[in-house]
């Protein structure tokens, strides 16, 4: 101990006690530092009998002879007369004090002392300590004095159920003392690094009886391993038990480079393969095997030791590497790499340097590459089976967002104290936004969000200004990259991504401390403003935000009320974020269908926190501004879709507004709310429907003209075999097209949803029956193709029709089907205004894609016709009354292929137009007249009809017919002379024996 002039030299005596048992004892006063809790003589134990007592002594001599004066027989002053007399046995030395340059002394205590808790909450300590260990050092003043204390027995014991703990296991530690104790607390002292407090969390949990307390960690890891330690107070001490824990490695904690490996020893005859785990406690050993003609190395990453095998000769066949992990006591932990050798004659990619470092590869085999430098992970890129390399697949992700993300994962599971660490993690955050570059990075940043936020809401951490606006600022940032590929992708691996960001960054937002009150946070995709009511009978909160059109909320006065429940103020928060709708899924809950919407890319989160406590119930009236058609109010609802979140419209309402245009909404709770548009809206006219169903009725009487009209004259036009298989498909395809007007006109009176069994079968048979249709205009070109490229192979006409018949009725009904199966078990199948197909999901594609590709071959089929039929040479080719049947398909398809397909296209265009209604007046036009085009273009326009009506009606009396439309036309055909084609002889026409033998039937 080194003291200056006049040191301070604090002792502890043992004294016996002589005289009566009852006779007071005189001492020096104690200190003010120290001794108020030090052990005073016992004066009921009786004469002679020795007590510890601890005494403040201030000795006078120069700091150079202390120890030699401390060597020699010390003396006290008398006592005085009226004192009994003492006698001092024992001295020990209990502190050390050091004076510092500027007059302030450092006072340490000796091996089995200690400060009291009354001089450690009053005293800086001499050394920034660990916020757990006991002050061991101390700063007085010049006019102060102190000395430490002997330590009592220990007042308690610490015990766990195992020392090796293995992974997936629960920890026990049990504290039993026998005092009192104050102040407990748990901490987690790792191989490096500050001890971390333990408190609960989703593993940490804490329980407390008389005398014992028990800390439990289940689902234990090598992340829990490390020395526990025990704080607490008592007998006026503060304590420190702890306990060592171990916990093995798991095959999954060890990362292996790369985990499979196809080798080409032509081209690389040696090759690298590592295996890097984190240091444990329990100090393993690595090796690999076979080790032969390899040579291994050790070294050192930031948290991972490596061992590596460096193979010189590429081996003969087919080899498993083994990275062997051993500890004693241990089962050794195995991890294989497989490494496949490429023979002569495999299929494999090749080398391949333009996109990075990549080795010969054999087909069907991913190779892998470490990540760059700064990021954790693996590249990998697989090689096809036919040997053509497939793209790169970068999983890397910058390694500080990756030990942001782990930090926040062990924080909400119970390591560390929310209060620092959340501004501290938001703020690092803020700072590694701008390293984003790949999915991965993105998932990161914002699983580090979510599980703060976790931490938050689960402690009821409270956050100041700055660790908000890091917040606020990282999240406009994030929302910026709404155009990026990063977050499609990253949404393909986690789907509620988005969803879970509205809700941390909600959670967040209202848990400002109240003394950061009112706060207001302005950028272009961030805004937020807050408001400390008081705790009277508060007024109505207004809030209105500076976006375009301005945004407005409003919660009544007797919402607020019955909050009001004692001195605590209630704090409001409005929060817009723009973009986020964007980036949340298009899902639509009970109510809203499946249709497509818009929203105004705005997203209103309100919420009001009283006594520490979130309250999602209240009514709030909002305002978006002028909008154009009808919109439905809604809120995302984080538990729809399997958690991914989704729109719902339960508990909101449009409201009318002073403005016919206006967006007003009022909900009865409080979240995250917007306002759906249909993105693709269908007029609402009169006009429409009325044209929609006369056209169709149109489009169904003139089918069954057609009907009709094949009824007179099928045998006269069925001739040959060209002119059955042609006018066959076209008998079919007025069947299945009555069908399906029939279906689909009375669909509309049917309630629409899945939950009526009718309107399902209806939307099931007029999807059939429609791609029918098409099918069979398909089967007629492809009759048309085979008739003109495979003169001299021709099929039967009973195959012909067979085949026919498959692809015009099962092609569809496998299509029908299998969007049936597919899409209804998911909600997906029918839109919700109507007995027709989804037009959001993909299940409109299993009706448009089929009749896209069916008009396109048409088109072809047409192209190849017209070549073949209008070559100069007549040798080549068809002749004769199988040609004219040829062309008279021909004609047939050159007119309803454009009008079907032109018909379906604009179909298409009402999905994608949302603002002109021609398309639409366009399509019903077309669709409802289909069945006209059929019966004009596809019968009466077909010359072999015209003479089968001529023969039977204008040379008798037309009887008393029904068929208004086919008496009409007849008046037309009567007079029209056949006139010979152009630059053609006519030739006096002889009955062949077909038609003899067809007249005579």
């Amino acid at each position: 101990m080194v003291c200056s002039a006049a040191p301070v030299l604090l002792l502890a005596t043992t004294l016996p006690l002589v005289g009566s048992p009852g006779a007071p004892v005189s001492q020096p006063a104690p200190s003010g530092t120290g001794g108020e809790s030090g052990q005073q003589p016992d004066l009921a134990s009786g004469a002679g009998e020795s007590v510890l007592a601890s005494v403040y002594v201030q000795l006078d001599f120069s700091s150079e002879t202390w120890r030699d004066t401390l060597s020699s027989p010390l003396s006290l002053s008398p006592a005085p007369a009226s004192s009994p007399p003492r006698t001092l046995t024992g001295l020990s030395l209990t502190t050390e004090c050091a004076t510092k340059p500027d007059g302030l002394t450092h006072c340490a205590c000796l091996t089995g002392y200690q400060w009291n808790t009354s001089a450690c909450s009053r005293h800086d300590p001499c050394h920034p300590p660990y916020n757990h260990q006991p002050c061991d050092c101390l700063v007085l003043s010049p006019a102060e004095a102190g000395y430490c204390q002997l330590l009592p027995p220990v007042p308690g014991t610490l015990s766990l159920n195992s020392w090796l703990q293995m992974p997936g296991d629960t920890l026990n530690l049990t504290l039993l003392t026998s005092h009192e104790t104050a102040n407990l607390n748990w901490f987690l002292q790792r191989r490096t690094g500050s001890p971390i407090l333990l408190q609960p969390g989703t593993q940490v949990s804490l329980a407390s009886g008389p005398g014992q307390t028990v800390l439990s960690i289940n689902n234990i890891s090598h992340q829990w391993e490390g020395k526990y330690e025990c704080c607490f107070e008592a007998q006026g001490f503060r304590w420190e038990l702890s306990q060592v824990v171990r916990v093995p490695l798991r095959a999954a904690d060890v990362t292996r480079l790369p985990d499979q490996l196809s080798v080409s020893c032509a081209a690389s005859p040696g090759f690298q393969l590592s295996c890097c785990a984190p240091p444990t406690l329990l100090g393993y050993v690595a090796s690999w095997s076979p080790g032969e003609g390899s040579e291994a190395s050790l070294f050192n990453q930031p948290s991972d030791q490596c061992l590596v095998l460096a193979v010189q000769h590429c081996p003969a066949a087919d080899t498993t590497y083994t990275c062997d992990l051993q500890s004693p006591g241990l089962t050794p932990l195995r991890v294989p790499i497989s490494v496949t050798v490429i023979q002569d004659g495999d299929i494999a990619c090749p080398e391949d340097s333009a996109a990075g470092a990549w080795n010969v590869t054999k087909a069907g085999y991913v190779a892998q590459a470490p990540c760059p430098v700064n990021r954790t992970g693996m590249v990998k890129r697989t090689c096809g089976p036919d040997g053509v390399w497939g793209p790169v697949q970068d999983s890397c992700t910058d390694t500080g967002l990756r030990a942001l993300l782990q930090r926040a994962q062990l924080l909400w599971a119970g390591q560390g104290r929310p209060a620092a660490e959340v501004p501290r993690s938001l703020a690092e955050l803020l700072e590694r936004t701008g390293v984003v570059s790949s999915p991965s990075d993105l998932l990161a940043l914002l699983g580090t969000v979510t599980h703060l936020a976790k931490a938050v809401a689960d402690t009821g951490t409270q956050l100041n200004r700055s660790a908000l606006e890091a917040l606020l600022k990282t999240t406009d940032k994030v929302l910026d990259m709404d155009t990026s590929p990063l977050w499609t992708e990253a949404q393909v691996q986690t789907p509620s991504a988005s969803s879970d960001l509205l809700l941390s960054v909600e959670t967040l937002a209202r848990s400002l401390r109240p003394q950061d009150h009112p706060f207001a946070f302005s950028l272009p995709n961030v805004q937020m403003q807050t408001q400390l009511l008081s705790a009277t009978l508060p007024a109505d909160y207004r809030v209105s935000f500076s976006t375009q059109p301005p945004l407005q909320a409003l919660i009544p006065r007797h919402s607020l009320a019955p909050l009001v429940t004692g001195n605590d103020s209630i704090t409001m928060t409005g929060l817009v974020l723009r973009k986020l709708d964007r980036l949340l899924p298009s899902n639509y809950g009970q109510g809203l269908g499946d249709s497509l919407y818009t929203t105004p890319g705005l997203v209103l989160a309100i919420s009001i926190m009283a006594g520490g406590q979130a309250f999602n119930q209240g009514e709030v009236i909002m305002d978006f501004g002028d909008r154009d058609g009808t919109f439905h109010c809604v809120f995302w609802d984080h538990h729809l879709f399997q958690g991914n979140g989704g729109w719902s419209e339960e508990g909101c309402q449009a409201q009318p507004a002073n403005a016919s245009s206006a967006a007003q909404c009022i909900c009865r709770h409080l979240t995250a709310f917007s306002i759906l548009m249909s993105r693709h809206p269908v007029p609402e006219s009169r006009t429409l429907d009325l044209l929609s169903h006369v056209g169709l009725g149109a489009s169904i009487l003139a089918l069954l003209v057609c009907l009709g009209v094949y009824r007179l004259v099928w045998r006269v036009v069925v001739r040959n075999t060209v002119a059955y298989l042609r006018h066959a498909a076209l008998l079919n395809m007025v069947l299945c097209l009555l069908a399906a007007d029939t279906c689909f006109l009375g669909a509309a009176l049917l309630p629409p949803g899945p939950e009526s069994p009718l309107c399902l079968a209806a939307a099931f048979l007029c999807h059939f029956l429609y791609l029918a249709t098409f099918f069979w205009m398909l089967a007629q070109a492809l009759m048309l193709a085979h008739q003109l490229l495979f003169v001299f192979h021709q099929l039967s006409k009973r195959r012909v029709l067979s085949l026919m018949v498959v692809l015009g009725y099962l092609c569809p009904m496998g299509f029908a089907g299998a969007a049936l199966g597919l899409y209804l078990p998911r909600g997906q199948y029918l839109g919700e205004r109507a007995c027709w197909l989804d037009e959001k999901g993909g299940v409109s594609y299993t009706f448009a894609g089929p009749v896209l590709v069916i008009v396109g071959l048409n088109g072809l089929v047409l192209a190849v016709t017209m070549l073949k039929l209008l070559r100069p040479s007549l040798s080549e080719g068809p002749q004769g009354e199988k040609r004219q049947d040829l062309l008279g398909v021909t004609k047939a398809l050159l007119v309803l292929t454009p009008i079907f397909g032109l018909t379906w296209v604009l179909g298409l265009a009402t999905l994608l137009e949302d603002d002109s209604t021609v398309p639409h007046y366009v399509f019903t036009i077309l669709n409802a007249s289909q069945g006209v085009f059929i019966l004009w273009f596809g019968c009466l326009m077909d010359k072999k009809v015209q003479q089968a009506l001529r023969r039977r009606f204008c040379r008798m009396q037309p009887p008393n017919s029904t068929i208004s439309l086919v008496s009409c036309c007849l008046q037309i055909l009567c007079h029209l002379p056949l006139l010979p084609r152009a630059g053609r002889k006519q030739v006096p026409h002889s009955p062949s024996r077909e038609e003899m033998g067809t007249t005579r039937g």
